[in-house]
């Protein structure tokens, strides 16, 4: 089993505990980013403040509950990885506004893929079922599984209204919805998963994620975090392929009328 969360004695620190004074210096690079956006008239410096502002705020409240949690309050695990999980349905929903039922499909394929992937991981006794185990993780599964699922839907739905005679034609020869869309749905599948596999191709030799970055950073052995950063990337290639299957094929059924012809708005959008 990974302990997670584990420093062993492979390095020093790169340096001590991180203050809020050392955030506050760290805005000096955010107002490199807001001159530069001002000097080449972007028109980004709002944007840049909001997401500053956003994200400290967002951040402390996170690890303030996060600590709450951690300190003897394991039981409210559930309830993190239930809001997480409901906040990233509604993203991916929103992205995917075309598809009808979208929050239930996006809902069920990160639920799915949530559930799956760490229940492998508990089974196998890969992580420990504990709170500064499983939100973490999870954390990482969902994020995922929320950008498969948008890409799958909205690709599945743009192709299919922009091929729709040929797929009213092989309705037409007597196929079922399912095969008529099966090339389309096979293609939206492979787009939803090519980012992970990519990603998982070249760790290590284009970037250090971030899991076995921060370890590294934290004082911890290189070999440990290699090996915890391993299981986090198979973990995430195994959570996307279960967000884009469980995806792929909710939206097929919901983009077809029972009796196996295209909905109506598919079928009014020029292509």
């Amino acid at each position: 089993m990974i302990a997670i969360g584990a420093v062993t004695a492979g390095g020093a620190p790169l340096s001590g505990p991180i203050s809020f004074g050392d955030v506050a210096l760290s805005l000096v690079l955010v107002a490199v980013a807001v001159v530069v956006s001002r000097w080449q008239r972007v028109g980004l410096e709002k944007d840049m403040a909001v997401a500053t502002f956003r994200s400290f705020a967002q951040l402390v409240a996170v690890g303030y509950i996060l600590d709450y949690i951690f300190k003897g309050h394991g039981a409210l695990t559930i309830v993190a990885v239930a809001v997480m999980v409901g906040t990233a349905s509604l993203t991916s929903a929103g992205r995917a506004r075309r598809v009808p039922g979208s929050k239930l499909v996006a809902a069920a394929a990160i639920s799915v893929a949530t559930a799956g992937t760490l229940g492998v991981l508990a089974a196998l006794r890969i992580v420990p079922v504990s709170a500064r185990a499983i939100i973490p993780l999870g954390s990482m599964i969902i994020t995922a599984a929320m950008n498969t699922t948008s890409l799958v839907m909205t690709r599945l739905h743009d192709d299919l209204a922009a091929s729709r005679r040929e797929v009213e034609a092989r309705l037409s020869l007597a196929q079922s919805s399912r095969q008529a869309a099966l090339p389309w749905l096979r293609a939206s599948l492979r787009s939803g998963m090519i980012p992970t596999i990519d990603q998982t191709k070249v760790v290590g030799l284009v970037a250090l994620p971030g899991a076995m970055t921060g370890m590294i950073l934290a004082g911890a052995s290189p070999i440990l975090a290699i090996r915890l950063q391993l299981v986090v990337m198979y973990m995430l290639l195994g959570g996307n392929a279960f967000a884009a299957l469980i995806a792929g094929q909710l939206t097929v059924r919901r983009l077809f009328t029972p009796s196996h012809q295209l909905i109506k708005s598919l079928r009014r959008t020029p292509g």
